[in-house]
């Protein structure tokens, strides 16, 4: 199992410490395995084994069952050419933090419309399997024609009580199949990435998030000193969204076709799927004037401020929302079965 992004970023901080205090690579490895938690003794015995036998840092770490990411394995190969490592553990930090950081604000914007909707909707089941049978009971006595709303909530309540079982492993075995469907193909994972931007209120927030992370990545990566294309290689190899794989992918064979930055960039995504016209503007003025990590890096820290003030924004905007909608679906069900109490002097 690979070790998350948050792992990755406490060894990539340890190592640098202490090579920052003078260790050698190999001693510091030893000192951090000391002291490691247990889940991290296999790899950390790997990697000193791998570095004993004279092969190098990135290809030891690369030999841990993909353990590392691989933008990290690329950052430290990098380092092992210019003698540097220490500015590249500083880079994988930078990195780390910042995808950590980013996904972190998105999970607190999206959790509190999640549980509400998850908590509304088990409501709902409740009143539909205890709830409505009870007034099901005393609707029983009355000797009369029951309204339109309160007979299709009790023809509903009798379905999902008949057939809770069947419709549970019916829900559990799709999501199931889905999941291991999404997981063996890439077809499916492309046409759920590319409708996931489409997504009402969603879909503009995880553009804006893949094309940060897209720009943070590949002003990272040219800034330890990689070259272009082979930035654009590693960046298409670490993302984790086909969209962002696929356009990388094509603006790297435009860019090897010769064209220069800012019409490869257009032609590997032509339908602007992906890049705005402002960022495909800036990184084209950067390319020409030779500062384009520097621009992808603030290009990176200003499309972060304008998600993370979205994501304020849309929170602050559903909260009052999701208690209307839930409000209302709790008040339409309770309404729908008093209406033939309401109704009771008529019946009588």
């Amino acid at each position: 199992m690979a070790l998350n992004k948050q792992s990755q970023l406490d060894f990539a901080q340890q190592l640098l410490a202490l090579l920052n205090a003078g260790l050698a690579l190999l001693n510091a490895i030893e000192l951090i395995q000391e002291s490691s938690q247990k889940s991290w003794q296999p790899w950390l015995k790997g990697l000193l084994s791998e570095l004993k036998k004279g092969n190098s840092f990135s290809q030891s770490l690369k030999s841990q069952h993909n353990q590392f990411s691989v933008e990290f394995i690329n950052l430290i190969r990098v380092s092992e050419r210019t003698g540097d490592i220490e500015r590249a553990l500083r880079t994988i930090c930078a990195q780390l933090e910042s995808q950590i950081e980013l996904r972190r604000k998105i999970q607190q914007a999206l959790s509190y419309p999640l549980i509400t909707l998850t908590s509304s909707l088990l409501l709902v089941v409740v009143m539909m399997i205890w709830v409505v049978p009870v007034f099901k009971d005393v609707f029983a006595h009355f000797q009369a024609e029951l309204p339109p709303p309160t007979k299709a909530l009790i023809q509903v309540s009798n379905l999902i009580n008949h057939y809770f079982l069947e419709i549970s492993i019916c829900l559990i075995s799709s999501s199931i199949f889905f999941l291991v469907a999404w997981n063996r193909s890439s077809t499916l994972q492309k046409m759920c990435d590319q409708w996931s931007f489409r997504i009402p209120l969603i879909g503009k927030l995880l553009r804006l998030a893949t094309l940060t992370y897209w720009c943070r990545t590949l002003g990272h990566l040219l800034e330890s000193g990689l070259p272009l294309p082979d930035a654009l290689r590693v960046t298409a190899q670490s993302s984790n969204h086909w969209l962002s794989h696929d356009c990388s992918a094509e603006v790297f064979k435009h860019l090897t076709q010769g064209w220069p930055l800012g019409e490869a960039l257009k032609r590997g995504d032509p339908k602007s799927r992906l890049f705005d016209h402002e960022t495909l503007q800036l990184l084209h003025i950067a390319s020409e004037s030779g500062c384009l990590s520097q621009m992808l890096n603030k290009r990176a820290m200003t499309l972060g401020s304008q998600l993370s003030n979205r994501l304020n924004s849309l929170s602050q905007t559903l909260e009052p929302l999701l208690i209307i909608v839930v409000g209302f679906i709790i008040g339409s069900l309770v309404i729908i079965l008093y209406l033939p109490i309401f109704n009771l002097g008529q019946i009588v």
